[in-house]
């Protein structure tokens, strides 16, 4: 099955659970075509089609609750409960049951297509050799949340960079076109207990983001509060897509609170499962960090080092495999996981030129 088809029969099964926002598929499949990067973060189906075939060395391994969908641009910060600014995965869409590798090969992976597409500048060795150096740390220690206070400086200068100022943020926000049409009363009702009061008057918008959740309805509550602005998002959510593979397989529950419950982590109070919907608050210190916020490379291997750390923080949840993955990891000689990101990376780039050769036929 190529990429072609392949992206046809993902489709079909995502209707079969939600409704489809045709014109963000569109979009999805425009920036697909457009360069490898996108593509890569677009594809996470592909991506658990072909990892069996090409890492079948790393799928033999110890398997977890796992993020699935890691790449370098799923990061961000948000407020805890006692209001602290915290680090760490954004997203968690394609959580399930995977082995400890894939998210390690599939961060590598990210990184050295963003260096190809030059929106890094480091060399792949390195980049997974920061992944991994933290990722051993990590499960060493057992985890630790990053609380941007006291420590990481060097990571609060990145979250409070010129590009998350609330002006620039909430004129992005102010932009987005009003709802209209059918909307789901599940997704009102969701964003609505989420507000900071019951009855408070708000727009209700559409957005259109990521790349791999393009096609899912996004619905933003926009309202002002006490002197300022607010916002609350919710967002479609499914299976991961590991399920659409074996259609007949009873699909397991969406596991999106329970990693978020079980990782290592100071939560996102606003971060909560209604329903189908996963709804969130949305400000200019809660939400996604983009690559373009990064520094020199010394600074962007400084970061991979934390993105593996974070990756421990997740995979620690699993507590029962934690001993057998530091086994496992002590094992393995050489670069395997630049080894590895190298060989998916060539996967992904041959299924980019198929996708952007028939888009340009």
């Amino acid at each position: 099955m190529n990429i072609v088809k392949a992206t046809k029969k993902y489709e079909g099964w995502l209707g079969q659970y939600i409704r489809i926002v045709e014109p963000d598929l569109r979009f999805k499949h425009e920036q697909m075509a457009a360069a490898l990067f996108p593509f890569f973060r677009a594809t996470f189906y592909r991506w658990v089609q072909v990892w069996p075939e090409v890492c079948t060395h790393l799928d033999k391994v110890p398997c977890l609750l796992s993020v699935g969908d890691l790449h370098v641009e799923n990061f961000g910060t948000w407020r805890d409960t006692d209001g602290r600014l915290v680090w760490g995965v954004n997203d968690f869409d394609e959580a399930s049951v995977f082995p400890y590798t894939m998210d390690l090969v599939r961060l590598a992976t990210s990184a050295l297509l963003a260096t190809r597409d030059n929106r890094l500048a480091m060399k792949p060795k390195d980049s997974a050799s920061a992944i991994l150096a933290g990722y051993e740390l990590g499960m060493e220690e057992g985890g630790r949340p990053f609380v941007l206070g006291e420590s990481h400086g060097w990571l609060r200068a990145i979250a409070e960079s010129k590009l998350r100022d609330p002006v620039v943020f909430w004129s992005k926000i102010d932009s987005l076109p009003t709802a209209k049409g059918d909307v789901p009363e599940s997704a009102r009702e969701a964003i609505e207990h989420l507000l900071p009061e019951r009855g408070l008057r708000y727009r209700l918008a559409r957005r259109v983001a990521g790349l791999g959740s393009l096609g899912r309805t996004r619905l933003v509550a926009i309202a002002e509060w006490k002197g300022g602005r607010v916002a609350r998002e919710a967002k479609a959510l499914l299976p991961s897509a590991l399920h659409f593979m074996n259609p007949k397989r009873v699909p397991e529950e969406i596991l999106y609170a329970a990693i978020l419950k079980r990782a290592v982590r100071c939560p996102d109070p606003y971060v909560q499962m209604r329903g189908h919907w996963i709804v969130r608050r949305l400000s200019p210190h809660c939400s996604r960090i983009e690559l373009e916020a990064l520094g020199t490379s010394r600074g962007e291997l400084r970061l991979l080092e934390a993105m593996g750390r974070e990756t421990a923080n997740i995979h620690v949840g699993t507590e029962e495999k934690r001993r057998a993955i530091l086994k496992d990891l002590r094992g393995r000689k050489g670069n395997w996981l630049a080894s590895a990101a190298q060989a998916m990376a060539e996967a992904m780039e041959k299924d980019w030129r198929v996708w952007k050769e028939r888009r340009q036929s």
